[in-house]
Order: structure tokens, then sequence, then C-alpha cells
């Protein structure tokens, strides 16, 4: 039962070994989860699942290995489904009241439920509405779906209606943190919070509870000892594209700059468009006669600073390589020695691409921009926001 567990994690791609498989297995036998699924799914999924990607993965691995009655069919047979009925009856222990209990005792109880089963899908030979007898949809069956019974096998039912069946599986809350999935402002969080450097400073605001226990135990009277709220440290500088080719971004542009907000206490962002040159901009609505000089940006921010770009990097090549290529105004530098003396200014940097990454190859300008910045190119996937916070580790 649980070899057939561990081969269908390794068929979905969850990354979990031989080593893990084994502690799973010692905490079984040790009594951690028995007899309620829940439990059994929650502690089998903390230990043998380290990251919050493969979460999904996970709950298609126990879909497939212990979902067998939710997916069983007239032409099967109960014995094929491999769930122990001492799991059955401790359920029925933890959901069921009084008087339901003895409806399901009224029929043999649980040994005498999944006879009754296995018989009516042998006797049953036709579709069956209504009822309280055959398996079917409606009714009042135990077996079957779209009906009621206090407790029931569902059968052929893509998903409960009562929340009453003894199996209900495939919730997979977490499908959205696979690595290849849209991203949205809770994902772009996760994927940040991997660029961390945890800091103390300002105000003594939070309660130190440790030190508060020392501090009272010392002294012999209540001594509340207070210290910074910890935050993340890391300081961040963000150039964030806009206008032209990047209007077709804006929505996921938007959720990534509202996470990198409330993850970094320290980010200063500004706007440039297509390519960086001698100004930049930190209100779009006065782009024109707010802009700030790039050189004041160089100076302001020491090589402590992570640097981000983030932009489709899709233009005309001469608007990186050329002196005057920009399409907006004269330059009088090519966007190429701006963007040299960035990557120099802040080592670590990298480039965050929302254009599909399929699409890199077609445009020009996508490879020279991946050369300037020695392939810190990454797509604003989940995955390419993870590698581009390893990157500026």
């Amino acid at each position: 039962m649980f070899l057939r567990f561990f081969t269908e994690m390794r068929s979905q791609n969850v990354p979990v070994t031989l080593r893990e498989f084994l502690v799973f297995l010692r905490g079984l036998q040790a009594g951690i989860a028995t007899y309620d699924i829940e439990t059994f799914y929650y502690f089998a999924r903390s230990a043998m699942v380290k990251d919050e990607r493969h979460i999904d993965r996970f709950d298609k691995a126990f879909a497939l290995s212990f979902d067998g009655i939710a997916e069983i069919t007239d032409a099967q047979v109960l014995e094929a489904v491999d769930i122990p009925a001492d799991w059955l009856e401790k359920m029925s222990e933890k959901h069921l009241t009084a008087e339901e209990k003895a409806e399901i005792e009224g029929l043999g109880g649980f040994d005498k439920l999944m006879e009754t089963l296995k018989e009516r899908l042998k006797e049953q030979q036709e579709r069956h509405q209504g009822g309280n007898k055959w398996i079917g949809t409606g009714g009042t069956s135990p077996f079957g779906a779209h009906g009621y019974n206090p407790e029931g096998v569902r059968i052929g039912q893509s998903e409960s209606r009562h929340q009453r069946a003894v199996k209900v599986w495939d919730k997979r809350e977490f499908r959205d943190f696979d690595d290849s999935v849209a991203l949205g402002t809770r994902n772009i969080k996760v994927a940040l919070k991997r660029l961390r450097n945890w800091a103390r400073d300002g105000a003594n605001e939070e309660l130190d509870l440790d030190g508060t226990i020392r501090a009272t135990a010392h002294n012999g009277y209540l001594d509340v000892i207070t210290r910074p709220e910890r935050h993340n440290a890391i300081k961040v500088v963000l150039f964030l594209d806009v206008g032209g080719s990047m209007d077709a971004h804006i929505k996921l542009v938007e959720e990534l700059f509202s996470a990198a907000r409330s993850e970094f206490k320290h980010l200063e962002h500004y706007y440039f468009h297509n390519c960086l040159y001698q100004g930049v901009w930190r209100d779009n609505s006065r782009r024109w006669n707010a802009q700030i000089p790039t050189w004041d940006i160089l100076r302001r921010y020491g090589s402590d600073y992570r640097c981000i770009f983030v932009g489709d990097a899709s233009m005309s090549p001469y608007e990186i390589a050329y002196k005057g290529g920009a399409n907006e105004n004269w330059n009088d530098e090519s966007g190429q020695t701006w963007l040299e003396r960035a990557c120099e200014q802040w080592p670590n940097h990298v480039w965050i691409n929302p254009l599909d990454q399929k699409y890199w190859p077609y445009t020009q300008s996508i490879d020279m921009v991946r050369d300037i910045f020695d392939d810190k190119m990454v797509p604003m996937s989940l995955d390419g926001l993870t590698k581009a916070m390893k990157i500026l580790t």
C-alpha cells in the first residue's frame, strides 16, 4: 500500500528520498497518524514535502494512491481499494452523531456496509436514480453520488455535495504553487521570501518574551523587556520598464511590485522605458518634467543593494547599442553603457522578463541584454523568481 504511494510520488516528480520515506514509515509505526485519514495526510506531507512548490504534486500522488473509492465504477469490485476498514470506523466515531451511527449499525455495521456494496456492484446492471438501495444518483442509498446518506461511499461523482462521504480527497489547495503556473501576488511573495537577511533595528516596540522571562526571574518582579521588530534587512533598487510592449504585462508587474513593497523594507523603485539611459523617474505622470539623473541613482545606493530590472527587453537593437538610439529622446551614451554601469555598481543584479521564455530566441535585443547581464535573466514564473532570489543572495 505505502510502496505504491512512494512510487506515485516519484512519478509525479515529488523529490522524496528513500530516507524520508523510511522516516514516514517509522512515524506510522510509532502511531503518529493512526486511524485518522486527515492526520495521516498532513503527517505524510510534512514528512516528505520539503518545498511548498511540490505540494500540488504530492496531492496528485496521494489521490492516485488512496482515491480508489471515489473513482470506482460498477465494473470494479471493492477489493481493489486498499483502504483499511479500521480507518473508516475511526472516521465514523469522529464525524457521526449517535443517530447516524445507529442508521449505519442498522445495516449491520461497516463490514456489512462494504459487503453490501460489493454485492450490489455485482447485481446492478444499469444506472439507478433515487431510492435507498441501489448504487446510483440521488436518493438516500449509502452508495453512489448526488444523494444523501449520513455515511456512505461516493461513486462516480467529481465532487462532494454534503461532505459526508468516507473519502474526500483532491482539494489541492496548493495547485498554484507549482513552478510553471501563472503568478499571483501571494505566489510572488513566496518566491521573494527566499531573499531574506533578518535584522532588528529601530525603536523597541516588540515584546521580547525570552528576555522578559529572564529579567523577571532575575529581579523577582515583572520586568517587561522590549526589542526592535525583526524585518528583512535586504536592500533592493528596482527598475521597472513601462510603456510600449510592457502594457501587455501591467497586471503581472503590478503584482510583483506589490509583493516586493510588502517584503522588502528597504526598497527603492524607478521607472524607465525599454532601456536604461541618462534619466529615470518615480512618477509616470511626471516622466517628462521630473526625471532623476541616472548618475544620481548610481551614486546614491551602495554596492550592498540588490539590483532588479523588470522588463521584456523587447526593442530595437539600436536602442541598446548606439548613441541616439532611444526612441523618445536623444541619448548621448548607449543603453548598453548605462546597463553595464548598473551591473558594475550593483554586483548582485538580475533581469526579470515577463515575456514567455519560449519567445526569447526570436528577439535580438533580449539576447543582447542577457549578454550584458551575464545570462542573469529569468522568466517571471515562480521557478524563475526563485532562481532570481538565488542569484541575488
